[in-house]
């Protein structure tokens, strides 16, 4: 029996699913990756100074060009692929105990997932907060004042500097949100890492997490990761074809 269908009747057996995804998963839907070839950073090194948090806060003239990025991203019109929606599956048969993402674009909850099941470790663009008071907004209402005119809105509230709601290079990460991932890992019985390059931390120990809580691993990406000694079962290919059939309803 080869990899895939062992993988697949792992889980349809499971009972406590975790799944950790990255960039990979989105691919199909238009979003490019960050350091790829045709990567958003590969393409456009400024973008990326803008996601480091200490430039994005000392230089106006960075934000202007952070803000005028946003209105044009590709990603507003992405919609979730048919790896998203076959993830939901899981969900729907009580098999999902919680999602954790490296994504920032919540293709997950637009594809059908409970937003309780969802842990984003990288927060989202889809909101903005204020770097003074904490305030959290629709993005949509922020870049509506920046089509109006504001080429570096400011928060209503305080007056502070406006971010989208991610996590920058510089930037803490919100303690409590990698501790219920990780907390999630230590109780699944099986962990499906896809998309992801396992590189970043510490959103990839979630994999060793697991396996050393007795769960089985499997890892589905489109090249090597830095984690496959800890799998199972390794997945090569593209997800749009190993996602849909790991997650296919038993017949």
């Amino acid at each position: 029996m080869d990899d895939l269908s062992v993988a697949a009747q792992w889980v349809q057996a499971a009972q406590r699913i975790v799944v950790l995804t990255g960039a990979g998963i989105s691919t199909d839907s238009g979003i490019p990756d960050f350091r790829g070839p045709n990567g958003v950073w590969t393409k456009n090194p400024a973008a990326e100074k803008a996601s480091t948090l200490q430039h994005y806060l000392e230089d106006p003239e960075l934000r202007k060009l952070a803000w005028r990025n946003r209105l044009t991203s590709t990603t507003w019109e992405a919609q979730p692929n048919v790896a998203h929606h076959s993830l939901v599956e899981l969900e729907r048969r009580g098999q999902l105990l919680a999602l954790v993402t490296q994504n920032i674009d919540e293709l997950h909850q637009r594809a059908g997932h409970d937003p309780a099941k969802v842990i984003e470790v990288h927060g989202t663009m889809r909101w903005s907060r204020c770097w003074g008071c904490n305030d959290r907004r629709p993005m949509q209402s922020v870049l509506d004042r920046v089509r109006a005119g504001e080429e570096d809105p400011p928060c209503e509230l305080c007056g502070g500097i406006l971010k989208s709601d991610t996590i920058s290079f510089g930037q803490a990460l919100v303690p409590e949100v990698i501790e219920a991932a990780l907390a999630a890992a230590e109780r699944c019985d099986l962990l499906v890492a896809a998309g992801s390059s396992l590189s970043v931390f510490p959103a990839a120990n979630v994999v060793p997490r697991a396996k050393s809580a007795g769960a089985k691993v499997i890892i589905a990406n489109g090249e090597p990761t830095k984690m496959d000694r800890f799998a199972d079962r390794l997945l090569l290919g593209p997800l749009s074809e190993t996602i849909p059939a790991l997650c296919a309803n038993p017949d």
